[in-house]
């Protein structure tokens, strides 16, 4: 999966959360229900609908191929994570509250990469838009341009750390603080 953030927010965890998808994630967050019978609250996480038609990334992405990841990976992570969680001190925490916490125990699985992988695929619909994508402009391009000779070889050096991430994880391209870029990857347990 491949990404481009401009500004390279990062937390204690290593790994990039940045407040502005934590504010569109909040319908991720966890909805309370009742077991009948047995008065036990437990955190439910739903998978979220795509953010556009299942068809909408066509020629990139097909409609199976999207039916596909969507309805079948990213569901079983929802599922699974709502297995994990279901009785334990992670009820009715947020999904990046539950990431924060597993990861600060040193408890990464199973209820970690699950939490994960939820916020990375909700990240990843998110990032994408039918239409989007091509050559930025302004200031971003400059930077590009400087730091890299030419949007053309930052596409080049950029997929080739995509595609050379191992198993699940994303490419970034973040600017330092003295506006250098540099392009990093981040696996996904």
């Amino acid at each position: 999966m491949v990404a481009i953030a401009v500004a390279g927010i990062t937390t204690p965890l290593t790994f990039p959360l940045f407040p502005g998808f934590r504010r569109s994630s909040r319908s991720s967050q966890l909805r309370m229900s009742q077991k009948a019978g047995h008065g036990v609250i437990t955190g439910k996480f739903e998978l979220r609908p795509p953010p556009y038609p299942l068809d909408a990334l066509e020629p990139h992405m097909s409609r199976s191929t999207f039916e596909y990841h969507w309805g079948k990976h990213h569901r079983a992570y929802v599922d699974n994570l709502n297995k994990q969680i279901a009785g334990t001190e992670l009820t009715g925490k947020t999904l990046e509250d539950v990431i924060v916490a597993t990861y600060n125990s040193g408890n990464l699985l199973p209820p970690f990469n699950n939490a994960a992988q939820v916020w990375n695929h909700d990240f990843f619909w998110e990032s994408m838009k039918p239409g989007g994508g091509g050559k930025p402009s302004g200031e971003i391009l400059d930077l590009i341009n400087r730091d890299f000779g030419s949007f053309e070889e930052f596409a080049k050096e950029f997929k080739t750390a995509a595609a050379t991430q191992f198993g699940s994880g994303w490419a970034w391209l973040t600017r330092t603080r003295t506006k250098n870029l540099l392009w990093c990857r981040v696996p996904m347990p």
